[in-house]
């Protein structure tokens, strides 16, 4: 028995802090008076509040909310609800208002404080006030350094004023809070507010500058497109074709999905350097790693066009239609090497049969009327509402027609 008496003893002290606990968690001691936060929460208005909120009907939800506030004004949660309320309808001043009543609340906690300055910047920021919403936010990350939400409405901020800078310092802060799962995305976006930094440097005149900070989001994400482009368009304008050549070959190495971004270059840059033969390589990694690449075959077949070879450039275009028939401009390449070619029958014939049975006209998953794209074989349009299926009577009835108009 006596080794049972410290086990029983550690037993109920642990059956104590459970209940003192669960009671710290429901009442709270408020000037002088304990507070039932769950009766709060129990309250049918507040239900029926949160009801409306999540069916977007707000009107109801701030009448139903006031109620609730009314019956329990000592229910910060309620009133800081009520006060988002306001600004998602409109009435910045009454949020406002109402987020500065609570914060002059006595006693208020460090997390319900930095709450209730979260909701006030919100506020401000809803209403255009921005010096205020930055203070706001500011003082939130003053209590609380880490607070994601905070971070982010800060730099969307900045982002709004172009201070890409101060933007960039605080993605910074922002990646280095959060969990290491979740900072590639994070490093991405500061990436890409990196190269906006060296667009602003290079729109002053700031080449150096703008060059390095370039490189630097590509050092930061490798796949940040644009900061490959801007820093290859750099290199050409001072006169380096070789190494802009070298950047948007880097590109198209690093993210072979966007090289279609740079072929146009590349193909001008090559030719300049009497290089053709390694762009014409170039495009046929591309479609041989990418066979569906419809952009690297017009690419190479304005390439082989522009040398004389109108029959390959030809072969190249029937391919992308294939693939990709509701690009005009395909067509319009097709079309002008048909020229090229003297619009012989036989090459209009064999344009006419790849087009009429391309996927474009037969693939169920896209929208007859607007081609929007969806994977299900039965469908209704999100955009314009159109059932869509694919039945062989309707390609048919689609090609008898297109006879007749013959």
């Amino acid at each position: 028995m006596n080794g049972l008496g410290p086990l029983l003893g550690g037993l109920v002290a642990l059956l104590l802090g459970l209940a003192l606990g669960k009671a710290w968690e429901r009442y709270k001691l408020r000037e002088g008076r304990w507070i039932d936060r769950r009766k709060n929460r129990e309250s049918p208005h507040y239900m029926q509040g949160l009801n409306f909120l999540v069916t977007n009907q707000l009107d109801l939800a701030i009448e139903e909310m006031s109620q609730a506030a009314a019956m329990a004004p000592d229910a910060l949660e309620i009133h800081m609800i009520l006060g988002n309320l306001y600004r998602e309808k409109g009435q910045v001043s009454r949020a406002v208002q109402l987020h500065q009543q609570l914060l002059q609340r006595p006693r208020l906690g460090r997390i319900e404080h930095t709450h209730v300055l979260l909701c006030l910047g919100l506020d401000y920021r809803r209403g255009g006030f921005v010096d205020r919403a930055i203070e706001a936010f500011q003082e939130v990350l003053r209590l609380d350094p880490t607070n994601e939400h905070a971070l982010a409405q800060l730099e969307k901020l900045y982002e709004d004023q172009h201070n890409w800078a101060e933007a960039a310092r605080i993605r910074e802060r922002l990646t280095e809070s959060v969990a290491p799962g979740r900072q590639p995305r994070h490093r991405t976006i500061r990436a890409f507010l990196e190269n906006q930094i060296g667009s602003q440097a290079l729109g002053l005149g700031e080449t150096d500058a703008a060059a390095r900070h370039f490189q630097a989001a590509i050092d930061i994400d490798p796949a940040v497109t644009p900061a490959y482009l801007n820093l290859g368009d750099l290199r050409l304008a001072r006169g380096d074709a070789a190494g802009a050549i070298a950047m948007w070959e880097a590109l198209a190495t690093a993210t072979p999905e966007r090289a279609y971004l740079v072929l146009d270059r590349l193909r001008a840059a090559h030719t300049a350097a009497g290089t053709p033969d390694r762009f014409e390589a170039l495009c046929r990694r591309l479609i041989d790693a990418q066979p569906q690449d419809w952009r690297a075959r017009l690419a190479l077949a304005a390439h082989l066009r522009a040398r004389g070879d109108a029959r390959g450039a030809f072969t190249l275009l029937i391919d992308s239609l294939a693939h990709n028939p509701h690009a005009v401009s395909l067509h319009q390449a097709t079309w002008e090497t048909l020229v090229d070619l003297g619009v012989g029958r036989a090459d209009v014939d064999r344009y006419m049969a790849v087009s009429r049975e391309a996927v474009y006209y037969r693939d169920p998953h896209i929208c007859v009327r607007c081609r929007y794209r969806s994977n299900e074989l039965l469908w209704q349009c999100p955009h314009c509402h159109e059932w869509n299926t694919f039945v062989e009577e309707r390609l048919a009835a689609a090609h008898d027609g297109e006879r007749a108009e013959g």
